[in-house]
Protein backbone atom coordinates (compact mmCIF):
# COMPACT_ATOMS: atom_id res chain seq x y z
CA UNK A 1 0.00 0.00 0.00
CA UNK A 2 1.37 3.63 -0.35
CA UNK A 3 1.13 6.65 2.08
CA UNK A 4 -1.87 7.90 0.20
CA UNK A 5 -3.84 5.06 0.47
CA UNK A 6 -3.13 4.64 4.03
CA UNK A 7 -5.44 6.15 7.06
CA UNK A 8 -3.26 8.79 9.25
CA UNK A 9 -2.77 8.73 12.95
CA UNK A 10 -1.93 11.33 15.08
CA UNK A 11 -0.22 10.42 18.93
CA UNK A 12 -0.47 12.52 21.38
CA UNK A 13 2.31 12.77 23.95
CA UNK A 14 5.89 11.93 22.68
CA UNK A 15 6.92 9.81 25.61
CA UNK A 16 8.13 6.56 25.16
CA UNK A 17 4.54 4.86 24.60
CA UNK A 18 3.58 7.55 21.93
CA UNK A 19 7.55 7.23 20.41
CA UNK A 20 8.03 3.85 20.08
CA UNK A 21 4.53 3.93 18.26
CA UNK A 22 4.85 6.63 16.00
CA UNK A 23 8.50 5.03 15.20
CA UNK A 24 6.71 1.60 14.47
CA UNK A 25 3.95 2.49 12.20
CA UNK A 26 6.20 4.94 10.21
CA UNK A 27 8.25 2.10 9.26
CA UNK A 28 4.87 0.26 8.00
CA UNK A 29 4.55 3.60 6.02
CA UNK A 30 1.60 4.86 8.16
CA UNK A 31 1.81 8.92 7.81
CA UNK A 32 2.15 9.83 11.88
CA UNK A 33 1.73 13.26 13.57
CA UNK A 34 2.78 13.38 17.23
CA UNK A 35 1.87 15.99 19.37
CA UNK A 36 4.29 16.56 22.47
CA UNK A 37 3.59 19.64 24.47
CA UNK A 38 7.58 19.56 25.68
CA UNK A 39 10.75 19.70 23.91
CA UNK A 40 13.44 17.27 23.64
CA UNK A 41 16.35 16.75 24.99
CA UNK A 42 14.47 16.80 28.75
CA UNK A 43 15.34 15.21 31.96
CA UNK A 44 12.11 13.68 33.33
CA UNK A 45 11.29 11.87 36.66
CA UNK A 46 11.71 8.60 35.90
CA UNK A 47 13.52 5.45 37.30
CA UNK A 48 15.42 4.68 33.90
CA UNK A 49 15.25 0.97 34.87
CA UNK A 50 13.64 -0.82 32.90
CA UNK A 51 13.09 -4.38 34.28
CA UNK A 52 10.83 -7.20 32.25
CA UNK A 53 11.24 -6.18 28.55
CA UNK A 54 10.92 -9.42 26.71
CA UNK A 55 13.32 -9.20 23.57
CA UNK A 56 10.54 -9.76 21.83
CA UNK A 57 8.89 -6.37 22.26
CA UNK A 58 12.35 -5.10 21.71
CA UNK A 59 12.19 -6.68 18.58
CA UNK A 60 8.60 -6.04 17.25
CA UNK A 61 9.52 -1.88 18.03
CA UNK A 62 12.90 -1.79 16.47
CA UNK A 63 14.21 -1.28 19.60
CA UNK A 64 17.66 -2.84 19.74
CA UNK A 65 19.74 0.67 18.39
CA UNK A 66 18.33 2.83 20.58
CA UNK A 67 18.73 0.45 23.51
CA UNK A 68 22.31 -1.27 22.80
CA UNK A 69 24.43 0.59 25.28
CA UNK A 70 22.34 0.40 28.02
CA UNK A 71 23.95 -0.87 31.11
CA UNK A 72 22.64 -4.07 32.39
CA UNK A 73 22.29 -4.72 36.21
CA UNK A 74 20.74 -7.81 38.17
CA UNK A 75 22.57 -6.74 41.59
CA UNK A 76 19.69 -4.64 44.40
CA UNK A 77 20.39 -3.83 47.61
CA UNK A 78 17.03 -2.39 49.99
CA UNK A 79 18.06 -0.39 52.67
CA UNK A 80 15.54 1.09 55.72
CA UNK A 81 16.20 4.41 57.51
CA UNK A 82 19.85 4.10 55.87
CA UNK A 83 20.13 0.87 57.33
CA UNK A 84 20.88 -2.78 55.07
CA UNK A 85 17.59 -4.81 54.71
CA UNK A 86 18.41 -7.63 51.98
CA UNK A 87 20.10 -7.95 48.73
CA UNK A 88 18.41 -9.85 45.79
CA UNK A 89 19.52 -10.85 42.36
CA UNK A 90 17.11 -10.23 39.51
CA UNK A 91 16.06 -13.38 37.19
CA UNK A 92 16.95 -11.39 33.92
CA UNK A 93 19.49 -8.06 33.61
CA UNK A 94 17.37 -5.14 33.86
CA UNK A 95 18.52 -2.35 31.50
CA UNK A 96 19.88 1.29 32.64
CA UNK A 97 19.59 4.11 30.67
CA UNK A 98 18.68 8.18 30.75
CA UNK A 99 15.98 9.28 29.54
CA UNK A 100 17.17 12.26 28.60
CA UNK A 101 19.22 10.48 25.84
CA UNK A 102 16.64 8.00 25.11
CA UNK A 103 13.89 10.10 24.22
CA UNK A 104 15.87 12.42 22.27
CA UNK A 105 17.04 9.23 20.26
CA UNK A 106 13.85 8.25 19.27
CA UNK A 107 12.43 11.85 18.34
CA UNK A 108 15.19 11.76 16.15
CA UNK A 109 14.36 8.64 14.76
CA UNK A 110 10.83 9.70 14.36
CA UNK A 111 11.19 12.27 12.49
CA UNK A 112 14.34 10.70 10.11
CA UNK A 113 11.70 8.03 9.30
CA UNK A 114 8.90 10.89 7.96
CA UNK A 115 7.09 11.29 10.80
CA UNK A 116 5.53 14.49 11.53
CA UNK A 117 6.45 15.89 15.07
CA UNK A 118 5.02 19.04 16.73
CA UNK A 119 6.78 19.81 19.87
CA UNK A 120 5.90 22.60 22.31
CA UNK A 121 2.57 21.98 21.09
CA UNK A 122 -0.42 21.82 23.69
CA UNK A 123 -3.50 19.05 21.49
CA UNK A 124 -7.34 19.75 22.14
CA UNK A 125 -8.05 16.55 24.32
CA UNK A 126 -11.61 17.10 24.13
CA UNK A 127 -11.17 15.79 19.86
CA UNK A 128 -11.70 12.00 20.15
CA UNK A 129 -11.97 11.43 16.57
CA UNK A 130 -10.77 8.19 14.57
CA UNK A 131 -7.35 7.84 14.47
CA UNK A 132 -6.25 9.82 17.35
CA UNK A 133 -3.89 7.95 19.98
CA UNK A 134 -3.79 9.54 23.56
CA UNK A 135 -0.30 8.71 24.96
CA UNK A 136 -0.39 11.97 26.77
CA UNK A 137 1.36 10.91 30.02
CA UNK A 138 0.20 10.31 33.79
CA UNK A 139 -3.32 10.59 34.72
CA UNK A 140 -2.95 13.63 37.38
CA UNK A 141 -4.34 11.51 41.33
CA UNK A 142 -3.91 11.75 44.80
CA UNK A 143 -2.04 14.86 44.91
CA UNK A 144 -0.11 14.40 48.14
CA UNK A 145 2.61 12.25 46.36
CA UNK A 146 5.43 13.93 44.73
CA UNK A 147 8.37 12.74 42.73
CA UNK A 148 11.87 14.19 42.18
CA UNK A 149 15.02 13.12 40.24
CA UNK A 150 18.11 14.45 39.60
CA UNK A 151 21.53 12.73 37.93
CA UNK A 152 24.57 12.68 40.04
CA UNK A 153 27.70 12.55 39.03
CA UNK A 154 30.52 9.49 39.80
CA UNK A 155 28.44 8.83 42.61
CA UNK A 156 29.97 5.42 44.37
CA UNK A 157 26.94 2.96 44.69
CA UNK A 158 26.71 -0.33 47.10
CA UNK A 159 24.98 -2.27 44.30
CA UNK A 160 23.82 -1.94 40.66
CA UNK A 161 20.62 -0.41 42.08
CA UNK A 162 19.73 0.76 45.52
CA UNK A 163 16.39 1.05 47.00
CA UNK A 164 16.26 2.83 50.45
CA UNK A 165 12.59 3.01 52.24
CA UNK A 166 12.05 5.92 54.42
CA UNK A 167 8.84 7.55 56.36
CA UNK A 168 6.77 7.42 53.57
CA UNK A 169 8.99 7.41 50.96
CA UNK A 170 11.43 5.44 48.84
CA UNK A 171 14.38 6.04 46.48
CA UNK A 172 16.37 4.37 43.79
CA UNK A 173 19.51 5.03 42.54
CA UNK A 174 21.17 3.17 39.56
CA UNK A 175 24.34 4.03 37.52
CA UNK A 176 22.82 4.78 33.57
CA UNK A 177 26.19 5.37 31.87
CA UNK A 178 28.51 8.77 31.43
CA UNK A 179 29.53 8.24 35.14
CA UNK A 180 25.82 9.45 35.50
CA UNK A 181 23.55 7.89 38.69
CA UNK A 182 20.07 8.54 38.62
CA UNK A 183 18.56 9.12 41.90
CA UNK A 184 14.40 8.65 41.62
CA UNK A 185 12.08 9.20 43.93
CA UNK A 186 8.54 9.16 45.66
CA UNK A 187 8.30 11.07 48.88
CA UNK A 188 4.32 12.31 50.46
CA UNK A 189 4.53 16.02 49.71
CA UNK A 190 4.87 17.29 53.60
CA UNK A 191 3.16 21.07 54.96
CA UNK A 192 6.09 23.66 55.61
CA UNK A 193 9.23 22.49 53.68
CA UNK A 194 10.65 25.46 52.69
CA UNK A 195 12.38 23.78 49.21
CA UNK A 196 13.90 25.21 45.79
CA UNK A 197 14.48 22.93 42.54
CA UNK A 198 17.52 21.97 43.62
CA UNK A 199 17.23 21.97 47.41
CA UNK A 200 14.31 19.90 47.61
CA UNK A 201 15.42 16.17 46.99
CA UNK A 202 17.70 16.59 50.01
CA UNK A 203 15.07 18.35 52.02
CA UNK A 204 12.41 15.41 51.43
CA UNK A 205 14.89 12.75 52.12
CA UNK A 206 15.70 14.14 55.21
CA UNK A 207 12.58 14.53 56.26
CA UNK A 208 12.03 10.60 55.32
CA UNK A 209 14.94 9.77 57.53
CA UNK A 210 17.18 9.53 55.17
CA UNK A 211 20.24 11.77 56.91
CA UNK A 212 22.84 9.65 55.54
CA UNK A 213 21.54 9.32 51.97
CA UNK A 214 20.91 12.76 51.93
CA UNK A 215 25.12 13.55 53.21
CA UNK A 216 25.81 11.16 50.46
CA UNK A 217 24.23 13.67 48.23
CA UNK A 218 25.04 16.41 49.75
CA UNK A 219 29.08 15.93 48.63
CA UNK A 220 28.57 14.75 45.02
CA UNK A 221 28.28 16.91 41.59
CA UNK A 222 24.83 16.78 40.53
CA UNK A 223 23.82 17.48 37.03
CA UNK A 224 21.63 21.03 38.12
CA UNK A 225 20.27 20.39 34.28
CA UNK A 226 18.66 16.98 35.97
CA UNK A 227 16.74 18.41 39.00
CA UNK A 228 12.96 17.08 38.46
CA UNK A 229 9.66 17.14 39.83
CA UNK A 230 6.37 16.27 39.22
CA UNK A 231 3.42 16.03 41.54
CA UNK A 232 -0.33 14.79 41.95
CA UNK A 233 0.86 11.05 41.25
CA UNK A 234 -1.39 8.38 40.89
CA UNK A 235 -0.71 4.28 40.26
CA UNK A 236 -2.61 0.98 39.36
CA UNK A 237 -5.80 2.08 37.82
CA UNK A 238 -6.33 1.49 33.90
CA UNK A 239 -8.26 4.12 32.78
CA UNK A 240 -12.01 3.38 32.40
CA UNK A 241 -12.54 5.18 29.15
CA UNK A 242 -13.81 3.58 26.44
CA UNK A 243 -13.97 6.08 23.29
CA UNK A 244 -10.64 6.95 22.85
CA UNK A 245 -7.39 4.75 22.45
CA UNK A 246 -5.11 5.37 25.36
CA UNK A 247 -1.87 3.74 25.91
CA UNK A 248 1.37 4.12 27.97
CA UNK A 249 1.12 6.28 31.62
CA UNK A 250 -1.54 7.82 30.01
CA UNK A 251 -3.34 4.10 30.32
CA UNK A 252 -2.22 3.19 33.92
CA UNK A 253 0.77 3.37 35.89
CA UNK A 254 2.58 1.19 38.17
CA UNK A 255 4.17 1.82 40.78
CA UNK A 256 7.32 2.95 40.31
CA UNK A 257 9.77 0.41 42.57
CA UNK A 258 8.91 -2.37 40.01
CA UNK A 259 11.07 -0.57 38.09
CA UNK A 260 8.70 -1.70 35.22
CA UNK A 261 6.70 1.26 34.09
CA UNK A 262 9.45 1.99 31.37
CA UNK A 263 8.76 -1.21 30.50
CA UNK A 264 4.78 -1.32 30.41
CA UNK A 265 5.01 2.19 27.78
CA UNK A 266 7.08 -0.29 25.35
CA UNK A 267 4.44 -2.75 25.85
CA UNK A 268 1.23 -0.86 25.41
CA UNK A 269 2.87 0.45 22.09
CA UNK A 270 3.28 -3.14 20.84
CA UNK A 271 -0.19 -4.04 21.88
CA UNK A 272 -1.68 -1.15 19.72
CA UNK A 273 0.71 -1.84 16.78
CA UNK A 274 -1.36 -4.38 15.15
CA UNK A 275 -4.55 -3.25 15.76
CA UNK A 276 -3.96 0.14 14.45
CA UNK A 277 -1.93 -1.07 11.49
CA UNK A 278 -4.87 -2.93 10.32
CA UNK A 279 -7.03 -0.09 10.68
CA UNK A 280 -4.80 2.35 8.88
CA UNK A 281 -5.84 -0.27 5.77
CA UNK A 282 -9.43 0.21 6.68
CA UNK A 283 -9.57 -3.47 7.61
CA UNK A 284 -11.33 -2.70 10.52
CA UNK A 285 -13.63 0.15 12.38
CA UNK A 286 -12.03 2.55 14.46
CA UNK A 287 -14.55 1.20 17.78
CA UNK A 288 -13.12 -1.84 16.85
CA UNK A 289 -9.65 -0.84 16.89
CA UNK A 290 -9.96 1.20 20.29
CA UNK A 291 -11.68 -2.35 21.63
CA UNK A 292 -9.49 -4.30 20.77
CA UNK A 293 -6.29 -2.56 22.31
CA UNK A 294 -8.01 -2.03 25.38
CA UNK A 295 -9.11 -5.63 26.19
CA UNK A 296 -5.20 -6.42 25.25
CA UNK A 297 -4.26 -3.84 27.82
CA UNK A 298 -6.45 -5.12 30.09
CA UNK A 299 -5.79 -8.55 29.67
CA UNK A 300 -1.94 -7.79 29.88
CA UNK A 301 -1.65 -5.83 32.58
CA UNK A 302 -4.64 -6.11 35.03
CA UNK A 303 -2.90 -8.75 37.37
CA UNK A 304 0.42 -6.90 37.82
CA UNK A 305 -1.47 -3.36 38.01
CA UNK A 306 -3.11 -5.11 41.02
CA UNK A 307 0.01 -7.29 42.59
CA UNK A 308 2.18 -4.18 42.66
CA UNK A 309 -0.99 -1.86 44.34
CA UNK A 310 -1.29 -4.04 47.25
CA UNK A 311 2.54 -4.26 47.36
CA UNK A 312 3.21 -0.27 47.38
CA UNK A 313 1.74 0.15 50.98
CA UNK A 314 4.30 -2.14 52.36
CA UNK A 315 7.32 0.51 50.80
CA UNK A 316 5.62 3.58 52.36
CA UNK A 317 4.53 2.89 55.50
CA UNK A 318 6.35 2.72 58.44
CA UNK A 319 4.92 0.04 60.14
CA UNK A 320 4.22 -2.00 57.17
CA UNK A 321 8.61 -1.31 56.85
CA UNK A 322 8.47 -2.88 60.06
CA UNK A 323 7.04 -6.02 59.11
CA UNK A 324 8.61 -6.05 55.13
CA UNK A 325 11.75 -6.15 57.46
CA UNK A 326 11.35 -8.55 60.03
CA UNK A 327 9.78 -11.10 57.42
CA UNK A 328 12.81 -10.46 55.38
CA UNK A 329 15.75 -11.15 58.23
CA UNK A 330 13.55 -14.03 58.61
CA UNK A 331 13.78 -15.07 55.05
CA UNK A 332 9.98 -15.92 54.69
CA UNK A 333 9.96 -13.05 52.62
CA UNK A 334 8.78 -14.61 48.97
CA UNK A 335 10.88 -11.91 47.06
CA UNK A 336 10.55 -14.47 43.31
CA UNK A 337 6.82 -15.15 43.70
CA UNK A 338 6.43 -11.03 44.21
CA UNK A 339 8.47 -9.78 41.02
CA UNK A 340 6.73 -12.46 38.82
CA UNK A 341 3.46 -11.23 39.91
CA UNK A 342 4.16 -7.66 39.37
CA UNK A 343 6.25 -8.08 35.84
Amino acid sequence: MTNASLQPVEIIGGGLAGLSLGLAMRRANVPVTIIEAGAYPRHRVCGEFITGLASSTIERLGLTPFLADALHHREVAWFRHDQPLRRQTLPHPALAISRHTLDERLASAFVSAGGNLKTQTRADLTDTRAGRVFAAGRRPDRPEWIGLKCHALDLPLNAELELHLGDHAYIGLCAVGDGRVNVSGLFRQREGLAVSRETALGAYLRAAGLAALADRLAGITVDPESFSAVAGLGFSKPSAQTNRLIIGDAYAMIPPFTGHGMAMAFQSAEQALDPLLVWSRGEASWDTTVRTVQHRLRALFRARLASAAMLHPFLLKPAAQRWLATASRLGVLPVGPLYRATH
